[in-house]
């Protein structure tokens, strides 16, 4: 090696030590599109900001033309992806058969064959019907990648809470038709059914109807039967920067106690496991506790400043296929937990968090695994 080329890689050396582990790029093309799945209350938009967008609503994924600066300019211009759209608040056996029809529109429109899909929050769940539906009607396991973000795969303590506030729901629900626009009250919806849905237990074993995420869990586990990799990103609080909807939430309403291990609802917040005592050791995104997120590896997000963030997957918690049983360490374990709150991640503001770096991360770690 002659001194020229000693310099040149000495260099190079430098710049990689001074600016992280690769330099600024775009994220690599997935092989097959990626599907977005929202979660309750979502459709085009929540709280009046764009479901699946940054602060200023430009969509995570939309790839930029010439000279075109409000797109996401960490995508690769060749980037497929589909937004679907479901009933904003239903059950996941509704909203999950709405989305495998808008799937397999988007695959007889657009000749593909396989997707990946991205669910946020109830979104999680939706996917997983969604994923059995298209392998039984194609014959083969369409879904490669199946990846819950702030997901209530065991329940949310906070739809019980509302449900059994019993005549009060009402007002609840008022709130929540002024937040969203009254959508709620459009045609299709049934906020009940949708509060009902993500209770682990049977909410109420007298309606004539078996509901919970339990029931849900076992018609459409997480398995690679029909989700060839399930992954998932979990959520807690973030200190002192949480939305303001989550903090009233919390301050006013209930403060969800979401990391203890137990083999049922053992404190009866309707989210399977129990508390450890602590409410307040950021153990929650304000609506999910870290008990019920992990669905399938956990995936790590880590933000590069200079470069493109990265996301892979972490396997020392182990993998949750039985969503109705995990391990204690996959329970309590706030391993690789992302320090945002519910909305932060899907771009609702005040927030510090950089949706298009975040969801690019995600597609390149997609495409660089294939698919």
């Amino acid at each position: 090696m002659n001194m020229r080329t000693r310099l040149a890689t000495a260099l190079l050396v430098t710049c990689s030590l001074l600016t992280g582990p690769a330099m600024a790029r775009d994220a690599n093309r997935t092989t097959y599109p990626i599907v977005f799945a929202h979660g309750m209350g979502g459709f085009d938009d929540i709280l009046g900001y764009d479901y699946w967008g940054d602060d200023y609503g430009v969509y995570v994924l939309d790839t930029c033309s010439w000279g075109e600066y409000y797109c996401n300019h960490d995508i690769n211009s060749g980037q497929e992806s589909f937004v679907a759209s479901v009933t904003p608040f239903a059950s996941s056996e509704q909203r999950g058969y709405e989305l495998y029809q808008d799937i397999q529109n988007y695959l007889a429109s657009s000749g593909h064959s396989h997707v990946n899909i991205i669910g946020h929050s109830q979104g999680g769940l939706d996917l997983r019907k969604a994923a059995k539906l298209l392998n039984d009607n194609r014959g083969y396991r369409v879904v490669k990648y199946g990846i819950s973000i702030s997901s209530p795969h065991r329940g949310s303590p906070i739809a019980q809470y509302v449900l059994n506030m019993q005549p009060g729901v009402t007002s609840i629900l008022e709130t929540l038709a002024e937040y969203f626009g009254n959508v709620i009250y459009g045609g299709g919806n049934d906020a009940i059914a949708a509060l009902k849905q993500l209770v682990n237990h049977d909410y109420d074993p007298n309606d004539g109807v078996t509901t919970g995420t339990y029931a849900f869990n076992q018609a459409y586990p997480a398995g690679t039967a029909n989700i060839e990799r399930s992954r998932s990103l979990l959520t807690g609080q973030d200190n002192g920067n949480m939305n303001p909807a989550l903090y009233l939430l919390k301050e006013l309403w209930t403060e969800i106690d979401g990391d203890g291990y137990a083999t049922y609802d053992a404190n009866g917040d309707g989210a399977l496991g129990t508390g450890d005592g602590n409410a307040s050791d950021h153990d929650d995104d304000g609506l999910v506790g870290i008990n019920s997120q992990q669905m399938g590896y956990r995936l790590e997000y880590w933000e590069c400043y200079g470069c493109l963030d990265y996301v892979w997957t972490q396997t020392n918690t182990g993998y949750v296929a039985d969503l109705n049983a995990p391990d204690a360490t996959q329970m309590t374990s706030h391993a690789w937990k992302i320090n945002q709150d519910h909305l932060d991640i899907i771009g609702v503001p005040p927030d510090t968090f950089d949706e298009m770096e975040f969801y690019a991360a995600i597609t390149d770690f997609i495409a660089d695994n294939g698919f």
